[in-house]
C-alpha cells in the first residue's frame, strides 16, 4: 500500500490530476447531460475533462523532466502545482473549464509555498476569490458557489491535511445540492449545477489522493427521493431531478429542457489565450463586457484565458488585438433549433488534413496549402482534445492526422480515436517533426482515394530525414559528448550527433552529415530571431558543396527551435 501524504507534495499533485481526469471521464457525458446554465449546450462535463487533461499533462512533463538521466528525483512541490495551474490555463474549455483554471491557479499560488492543512485552508480561499474575481457578473447556485462553500467548509481547526480536504469536499456535496434553490433554471430542469459537479469530482479526487480511499458514492436516485444516509453521515443523493450530490445522475442523454431556458443569448462563444499586460487586461474586460456575457478572464504574469459569449465574434477577437497578442482563438456559432442550443455547421467536406506546427509561421504555410492547424507552442504541447476539435473544425468525412512530434504519437492516437467514435475516417501518419509535415502536405492530392494519399503522405514524411538546432540548458551527457549549458545541439532525427559554439558553424556541420547520404532537397525552417542572412549562408552554402540538391526557405515564427532542418 503506498505512504499517505502528510501534505500535499509533488508525487500527491500528480496523483491528484490523475484521479481528477478520471473521475471526470467517468462522468463526463452525465454532467454534460445536466449542463443547462449559462449555455444549454450540454459540453460542461467535457470541457472540465479537456481541462484537467491539459493540467495533468503539464504535470507530467514536469516529472519527465525530473525522471531522466542516472539521478532522477520527484519535482519541488512548487514545480508541480504550477504546472498544474499553466496547464489548466492553457487548456481551460468553455466557461465552467475557465473558471476551474483560475481555481487552480489561486490553490496554486499558495500551495506553491507549502502543502500542509494550513497552507491548503488558505489555497482554497484564495482559489474561491480569484474565480469570483475572474467572472464579471457572479451568480450564486454555480461553480463559484460550490467553490466557496468549499473553502469555508475547511476553515476549520482541524490539523491534518486529510481532515481539511474531507471537509471541503463534505462542505462542496451539500452546497451542490442546495443549487437548484438559488438558481431559477436549474430548479425548473430539476438538476444541479453542472459546473459544480464537475468541481465536486475533482475535490473528490483529491480526498482520494490525500486519504487513499475514494469517497463513499450513495445509489443512484431515479425518482426524485433522497437517498439514505451512508454510515450514519450525511447524505449522498439529491432528491433533485434524480441526480445526487456526489456526480451521480439517472439522466442518461441530454436534456429535453423546456423553451424557457433559452434565452436566446449571444450567437457566439469566443476563447482565446492572450498575452498582455494587467492594465490591457483591465481595459479588455470593460469592453468585453460591454460586448455581451459570460465573460471569464483568468490568468496573470503576462498570460490570460478570455472566454466570453457575443454576438460579434469579430469584435470580441479585435479587442483582444488591442489590449496584446490573442492567440488560439476559437469560436463557436451557437443557433437555436427547438429550444436547444446546437452548433451550425455546413455540409462536410470529403477530405482533409489537420496538422500540428511548433510556430504562426508554418501555420500559415499549412493554411495556405488548405490544412488546419494547431499551433504547439514551446513548453505547451497540445492535448488530444484540442487535436480532437481541430478534426471537428475540419469538418470533414475523412481526415488525415500529421502530429509532427513523436511526443505526440500517444495524444494523436487518443484524439484519432475519439474522432473515429464520432463517425469521422482518420488516418494518422506518424510524423516526428515539422519537415516531415511539410512533406506530407506537399504530395497530398485530396481528388486521389482516401488509402492511397495515406500512403502518399507516408512515403514522403518518411522519405525526409529531420533535424533541428537547440541550446543547452545545463551540463548534459549526449551522444556526441559532453554539452555545457549554452552550446549549440545539433539533433539529427532526434539524437544529438554535432555541439558546436554557434549557430551557423553548427548548421553547417549538420548539413554535410545529412547529405553526406545523399538528397534532392533542403528545407530550412527558421525561428523568428534567426537573420535571413543566415538562411542566405547556409543556402549558399548547400549550393556550392551539393550541385543537384536545391533549398527552400521558410520561416516558422515563434517556435522552441532556432532552426529547423529536412533533406529529402
Amino acid at each position: 500500500m503506498p505512504q499517505l501524504p502528510d501534505d500535499l507534495d509533488a508525487v500527491a499533485v500528480r496523483t491528484w490530476c490523475s484521479l481528477a481526469l478520471e473521475a471526470l471521464g467517468r462522468e463526463r457525458a452525465e454532467i454534460d447531460a445536466i449542463n443547462v446554465y449559462p449555455i444549454a449546450d450540454g459540453d460542461t462535463g467535457t470541457n472540465l475533462y479537456l481541462t484537467v487533461e491539459s493540467a495533468a499533462a503539464a504535470v507530467e512533463a514536469v516529472f519527465a523532466a525530473h525522471e531522466t538521466g542516472a539521478t532522477a528525483t520527484a519535482p519541488a512541490t512548487a514545480d508541480a502545482v504550477r504546472a498544474m495551474a499553466h496547464g489548466a490555463l492553457i487548456g481551460a474549455r468553455g466557461n465552467s473549464g475557465t473558471i476551474l483554471a483560475q481555481l487552480l491557479r489561486g490553490m496554486a499560488g499558495v500551495l506553491a509555498d507549502g502543502g500542509d492543512a494550513a497552507h491548503l485552508r488558505l489555497a482554497l480561499t484564495r482559489a474561491a476569490a480569484a474565480a469570483r474575481q475572474a467572472v464579471a457578473h457572479p451568480v450564486e447556485g454555480t461553480v463559484l458557489t460550490v467553490a466557496t462553500a468549499a473553502a469555508e467548509a475547511a476553515r476549520g481547526d482541524e490539523r491534518e491535511l486529510r481532515a481539511v480536504v474531507s471537509a471541503a469536499y463534505e462542505g462542496a456535496r451539500a452546497a451542490l445540492a442546495k443549487t437548484p434553490e438559488q438558481l431559477a433554471v436549474l430548479g425548473r430542469a430539476g438538476v444541479v449545477d453542472a459546473g459544480g459537479r464537475g468541481l465536486v469530482a475533482v475535490l473528490g479526487a483529491l480526498v482520494e489522493a490525500v486519504t487513499g480511499q475514494a469517497p463513499v458514492r450513495g445509489p443512484r436516485t431515479g425518482s426524485g427521493k433522497a437517498a439514505t444516509p451512508v454510515d450514519g453521515g450525511s447524505v449522498v443523493g439529491l432528491p433533485v431531478g434524480g441526480v445526487p450530490v456526489d456526480g451521480l445522475a439517472a439522466v442518461e442523454g441530454p436534456l429535453d429542457c423546456p423553451e424557457e431556458l433559452d434565452g436566446g443569448g449571444p450567437a457566439f462563444e469566443v476563447i482565446y489565450l492572450l498575452e498582455a499586460r494587467d492594465e490591457q487586461v483591465d481595459r479588455l474586460r470593460t469592453r468585453l463586457d460591454a460586448l455581451g456575457d459570460s465573460l471569464v478572464v483568468v490568468g496573470g504574469d503576462g498570460l490570460w484565458h478570455v472566454h466570453v459569449h457575443v454576438d460579434d465574434a469579430g469584435a470580441a477577437v479585435e479587442a483582444g488585438v488591442e489590449a496584446g497578442r490573442p492567440y488560439r482563438i476559437r469560436i463557436t456559432h451557437f443557433a437555436t433549433e427547438s429550444g436547444h442550443d446546437v452548433r451550425v455547421q455546413a455540409e462536410p467536406a470529403q477530405r482533409a488534413v489537420v496538422v500540428v506546427v511548433p510556430g504562426d509561421g508554418l501555420a500559415g504555410l499549412c493554411t495556405e496549402a488548405g490544412a488546419t492547424t494547431v499551433i504547439a507552442r514551446p513548453g505547451e504541447p497540445p492535448a488530444s482534445g484540442e487535436l480532437v476539435d481541430a478534426i471537428r473544425r475540419a469538418h470533414a468525412r475523412e481526415v488525415v492526422l500529421l502530429p509532427n512530434d513523436a511526443a505526440l504519437r500517444h495524444t494523436a492516437a487518443a484524439a484519432a480515436e475519439q474522432a473515429r467514435t464520432e463517425g469521422v475516417r482518420v488516418a494518422l501518419v506518424p510524423t516526428r517533426a515539422a519537415v516531415q509535415g511539410i512533406a506530407a502536405l506537399a504530395v497530398h492530392e485530396p481528388d486521389r482515394g482516401f488509402d492511397e494519399d495515406v500512403v502518399a503522405m507516408t512515403a514522403a514524411a518518411g522519405a525526409t530525414r529531420y533535424a533541428e538546432l537547440a541550446v543547452a540548458e545545463r551540463q548534459s551527457w549526449t551522444m556526441a559528448g559532453i554539452c555545457q549549458a549554452g552550446d549549440i545541439l545539433g539533433l539529427i532525427d532526434g539524437d544529438v550527433a554535432v555541439i558546436g559554439a554557434d549557430v551557423p558553424a553548427t548548421a553547417r556541420t549538420v548539413l554535410d552529415r545529412m547529405l553526406a547520404a545523399g538528397g534532392e532537397l533542403v528545407t530550412l525552417v527558421l525561428g523568428e530571431d534567426v537573420p535571413d542572412a543566415m538562411a542566405d549562408a547556409l543556402e549558399e552554402h548547400v549550393r556550392e558543396g551539393y550541385l543537384a540538391v536545391d533549398t527552400v526557405v521558410y520561416r516558422g515564427g515563434h517556435q522552441r527551435a532556432p532552426l529547423l532542418i529536412g533533406v529529402e
